[in-house]
């Protein structure tokens, strides 16, 4: 069926079906609502409805008599009043009273007299008591304080003969000392003077015992140095200024039988160029005295 079909039945063809028994449905709800409302109304007919009342009337049984009317009692009469006696006058006291008064006075006066010397010798006798303990503590005290003191001067007593003795102890340790130094100088121009009739040929500073030094002057090892230095042969230019020791072994006439390296520079080629400048080198120069060392370590730095 086509769309202009439905229009032509005045329904809209995208419009859903309805849905079947609605008519039904409706009928049905109507009916329930209105016994709905006709069971509500029975309800409050039935409530409004007015209760029955009923009357009852009591009456007593049994008689009973009143009670006596209150009867006050009559008042009392007022009492008499009576004059005040008048008090009798005082009597002037006799001699005897007046002497047994005076007497027991003096007597009073008396208590209160020795009464207070009891307590001032009592008072008394307490500080002389205080006064005799604040003594004695005193005298604790101030033996205490004195043996304190005596036994601080004996220790400081002890202390300085101990500090005494110390420094006379440190006073021969340097006598002795300064004499064992004065006599090795002694024995030391001694033997300079002896070996210098010998024939020793060292120094006016020497300090050896023997004719003849057996180590190389102070100057040697420079001119060793400067002997081999021009013979090497390194072109780089290192961070620091490593050195390098090497043993050289010469011959009596200075003749170079042997090198070694005995401290490496961390500089492999620097170790390598000096070996060869010392090859190359071939003999070293005689000492001042005219001889060669057997055995020289020499030290090569490459900044120098």
């Amino acid at each position: 069926m086509t769309a202009a079909a439905f229009q032509r039945r005045g329904r809209d063809p995208f419009r859903p079906p309805e849905a079947p028994g609605l008519g039904r449905g409706m009928v049905f709800a109507l009916v329930a609502h209105v016994l709905l409302v006709v069971a509500i109304s029975a309800n409050i007919q039935w409530r409004t409805k007015t209760l029955p009342t009923a009357e009852a009337e009591l009456w007593s049984a049994v008689p009973q008599a009143a009670a006596p009317k209150e009867v006050l009692p009559p008042p009392e009469p007022e009492p008499e009043v009576k004059p005040t006696p008048k008090p009798p006058e005082p009597q002037p006291p006799s001699a005897e009273e007046i002497k047994a008064q005076r007497d027991a006075d003096i007597a009073i006066a008396k208590q209160k007299k020795q009464r207070e010397d009891d307590e001032a010798k009592k008072r008394l006798a307490e500080q002389e008591e205080l006064k005799k303990q604040k003594a004695l503590k005193d005298k604790a005290e101030k033996d205490k304080a004195d043996k304190e003191r005596l036994e601080k001067d004996k220790a400081d007593k002890l202390k300085a003969q101990q500090q005494q003795a110390q420094q006379d102890k440190a006073k021969d340790a340097k006598a002795q000392k300064d004499a064992d130094a004065k006599r090795e100088a002694q024995r030391q121009d001694n033997l300079k003077r002896i070996m210098g009739m010998a024939g020793a040929s060292g120094g006016e500073n020497a300090r050896g015992t023997a004719q003849k030094s057996s180590g190389p002057s102070a100057t040697y090892g420079g001119r060793v140095v400067a002997r081999v230095k021009p013979n090497i042969v390194y072109g780089d230019v290192p961070a620091g200024n490593p050195a390098a020791e090497v043993e050289v072994r010469v011959a009596p006439d200075g003749t170079i039988i042997g090198r070694k390296i005995i401290k490496a520079s961390g500089l492999p080629d620097w170790d390598s160029a000096v070996l060869r400048a010392i090859d190359k080198t071939e003999t070293l120069p005689r000492d001042t005295d005219g001889t060669v060392p057997s055995v020289l370590v020499i030290s090569f730095r490459p900044r120098d």
